[in-house]
C-alpha cells in the first residue's frame, strides 16, 4: 500500500516551522520522530496534504536541567535519550522507566516523548508521570508561546488543547522536592509488544511515614489519562500505611472508568489499577524517604 501523496518540508528554525504551519493550514501536519503519524497515514487514519518536520531544528532535541527550573527535554528529544540521560535516571527515575518502557527499541530509536504526547492516546506510556509531577508544556505559534499545565493539555483520544497553528516545543518538570519521590507501574498483554491496557503514575511527598501530598493519575482507562482525586485526598495527611495503600487501590480502581477492548476486558482493568496503584505509592513512598 503506497503512502498518501503530501508536501515535506523540513524548516532550520522554530519559526520558519510556525510560519509554514500557519500558511498551509488545514491539512498541514507536524512530525517529530513519526513512529505514530506514519503509521495513522500507512493506515489511511489521516491523509495530510503537508508534513512539516521539526527533526532539522537546532537544539530542540536538548534535555537540560537546572536546580531550580526542574528538567526541560525538547520536542525531538528521542525515547531513547530521555531513557539513557543521567539527570533523568538520578533526579527523575520515574520518567526515564516510563520512556524506557515505551514501546519497542526501534520505536524508543525514532519516537519522542512529545510525539507520545501528542498522539494524545489514554494509553501514552509517558503522560501519568509526567502529570503527577507537574509537567507543563510550551505550545509555539507566530504568535508567541503559551504554556499549559500537562493535565489540561488531553481533551480525549486524539484530542489536545492545542490550536491551529501552535507546535509543542518543549517540557517542563518541575525541580524534585525534598522527601518526594515518583513512580510508573504499567501492564500489557505481550509486553513491549503491546499497547499498555492500565499505567499508573504517582507521586508523594513524605513527612516522616506521614504523606503530605499526593498526585495519582491513571492511563488507559479512561478517555484521557485522568487524576484520581478521591484516592489523593483518601491518603493526604495520612500515614503511608500498607493497609492506606492498599485502600487507595480500591478508590482509584472505583474511580477509573475502563473499556473493554482487544487488549483488556474492563473488570481486568479495574483490579490492575488497584493492585498498581498500590505498587505504584510504594515505590514513590520508599524514593521519597530515601532523600
Amino acid at each position: 500500500m503506497t503512502l498518501t501523496t503530501f508536501e515535506y518540508f523540513a524548516p532550520p528554525s522554530i519559526e520558519d516551522a510556525c510560519r509554514l504551519l500557519k500558511e498551509m493550514g488545514d491539512g498541514a501536519m507536524v512530525m517529530a520522530g513519526g513512529t505514530d503519524l506514519l503509521v495513522r497515514i500507512h493506515n489511511r487514519g489521516i491523509r495530510p496534504k503537508v508534513i512539516i518536520s521539526l527533526k532539522k531544528i537546532e537544539g530542540l532535541n536538548r534535555i537540560t536541567f537546572d536546580p531550580k527550573q526542574g528538567l526541560t527535554i525538547g520536542a525531538t528529544t528521542l525515547l531513547a535519550d530521555v531513557a539513557e540521560h543521567p539527570v533523568i535516571l538520578k533526579k527523575y527515575p520515574a520518567v526515564a522507566y516510563a520512556a524506557q518502557e515505551t514501546a519497542t527499541v526501534q520505536i524508543r530509536n525514532m519516537g519522542t516523548v512529545a510525539g507520545n504526547l501528542c498522539n494524545a492516546a489514554p494509553s501514552a506510556d509517558n503522560a501519568p508521570t509526567l502529570m503527577a509531577m507537574g509537567a507543563e508544556v510550551a505550545l509555539t505559534s507566530t504568535e508567541g508561546i503559551r504554556k499549559l499545565p500537562l493535565d489540561q493539555f488531553f481533551k480525549g483520544p486524539g484530542l489536545t488543547a492545542m490550536e491551529q497553528g501552535e507546535i509543542l516545543t518543549t517540557i517542563s518538570v518541575p525541580p524534585p522536592l525534598p522527601f518526594s519521590g515518583a513512580s510508573y507501574k504499567h501492564i500489557s498483554p505481550r509486553g513491549k509488544v503491546d499497547i499498555s491496557a492500565v499505567g499508573i503514575g504517582a507521586m508523594v511527598m513524605m513527612d516522616g511515614d506521614i504523606c503530605k501530598d499526593a498526585r495519582i493519575v491513571l492511563g488507559a482507562v479512561a478517555p484521557v489519562p485522568m487524576r484520581a482525586g478521591k484516592t489523593e485526598k483518601l491518603i493526604r495527611g495520612k500515614r503511608l500505611t500498607q493497609e492506606r495503600m492498599a485502600r487507595a487501590g480500591i478508590q482509584a480502581s472505583k474511580e477509573s472508568k475502563p473499556i473493554t477492548d482487544v487488549r483488556a476486558s474492563s473488570e481486568y482493568r479495574r483490579k490492575m489499577v488497584e493492585v498498581l496503584t498500590g505498587r505504584a505509592l510504594q515505590e514513590a513512598k520508599q524514593r521519597a524517604l530515601k532523600k
